[in-house]
């Protein structure tokens, strides 16, 4: 959790941030990360609290960061509120993660998509310019996917210099967020950095999507669905090598440019169950005979599944001297205890309107 104290004496240093979606998976982790690094810092967290944010997710941070943590029940997309936050609270630092961000559900409903993540966006960079003029003492992190790029043939890696190509409507609205950030960098001078990131996993996340959920259908040995062939292949990163990736480039990235961030770890969906099933049956084996692998069924491949992604993470190892700690392998066993330890976590996340049924499919 250091890496950003080699910060160089030009870097951003931030002391009062705003961090929109921290009461999500990835920002949560994020703020964890964040107040626990530095002692000094002092975080606004704006979260909407829709079905996959959760204040039981902060217990920790409440706890022991409560007086450097003030946690905001709001939508990005409230200007009023926005704009109220950035001055009254002396914000120097915005890390935009607020958004819609599941394929499935970007199929079944993409009108909220375009609300969050592009309206949203446009709010919070308005907002900041309000607040920050022409000040360059500040930054405007803004937090994006792979999937912009589209779909990769079996070869090559996505760089930062890859044309955008979005196949679903959750993508085509991340794209459109990424490209008005570049646009207030470039007409209005504002200090920005973005950052596309591969496959999230790790702790506190919800469980639609792929690992949280095959963990979860599992252990209550309800059928694993697949998509397709289940020979889709991701690039897999740690939540906690991804927040720390972002808060170096928050601190120590060059104003206006863009950082992939994958980890090293290209795996099929497929290959990805197994491994979740060997490592449940290790840790707790099933009641009756067999492996968790009969549990796996194949369902037909949702619209505009991209085949591969893969991320080129030369330019942030190179410039920022940033690479993952973890491993797949040592990265999904901490992810697959942590779930073990924390069912009523799961169970709470998991008692609203979302029944881990399938979504997107038309």
């Amino acid at each position: 959790m250091a890496d950003h104290l080699a910060a160089s004496a030009a870097g951003h240093t931030p002391r009062r941030m705003l961090v929109t979606g921290g009461a999500g998976f990835i920002g949560g982790n994020f703020v964890r990360l964040a107040l626990a690094a530095d002692p000094i810092l002092h975080i606004v967290n704006l979260d909407a609290l829709t079905y996959a944010g959760n204040r039981a997710s902060l217990a920790d941070v409440q706890a022991e960061h409560g007086k450097r943590h003030h946690f905001v029940h709001g939508d990005i997309t409230d200007q009023p509120l926005v704009e109220r936050l950035l001055i009254e609270e002396s914000i120097d630092t915005v890390v935009n993660f607020a958004a819609e961000s599941h394929v499935d559900r970007s199929i079944d409903g993409p009108a909220a998509f375009v609300h969050t993540n592009v309206t949203g966006t446009l709010v919070l960079l308005q907002a900041a310019r309000k607040a920050w003029g022409q000040r360059q003492d500040v930054r405007f992190h803004h937090v994006s996917t792979d999937e912009v790029y589209g779909s990769l043939g079996p070869t090559g890696l996505f760089t930062e210099d890859t044309p955008y190509d979005p196949s679903s409507p959750y993508s085509a609205s991340k794209a459109a967020s990424d490209h008005l950030v570049r646009a207030w960098r470039r007409t209005f001078g504002l200090p920005v950095s973005i950052s596309n990131c591969s496959n999230n996993y790790g702790p506190y996340q919800f469980p639609e999507k792929l690992i949280p959920l095959m963990i979860a259908n599992a252990l209550g040995d309800k059928p694993l669905p697949v998509y397709g062939d289940g020979r889709n292949v991701r690039d897999w990163l740690y939540v906690d090598d991804h927040c720390r990736a972002i808060d170096l480039v928050i601190r120590r990235g060059a104003p206006g440019c863009t950082y992939n961030i994958g980890g090293h770890n290209e795996s099929a969906n497929i290959d990805i169950v197994h491994l979740v099933c060997d490592l449940l049956d290790e840790a707790r084996p099933r009641v009756g005979t067999g492996s968790r692998r009969e549990l796996v069924t194949f369902v037909k491949d949702r619209p505009g599944h991209d085949r591969r992604y893969a991320i080129d993470a030369s330019r942030i190892e190179r410039d920022l001297g940033w690479r993952p700690r973890e491993t797949f392998a040592s990265g999904l066993r901490k992810t697959v205890e942590w779930y073990l330890a924390n069912q009523a976590w799961m169970a709470d996340v998991t008692s609203g309107r979302y029944r881990m049924e399938r979504l997107g499919h038309v």
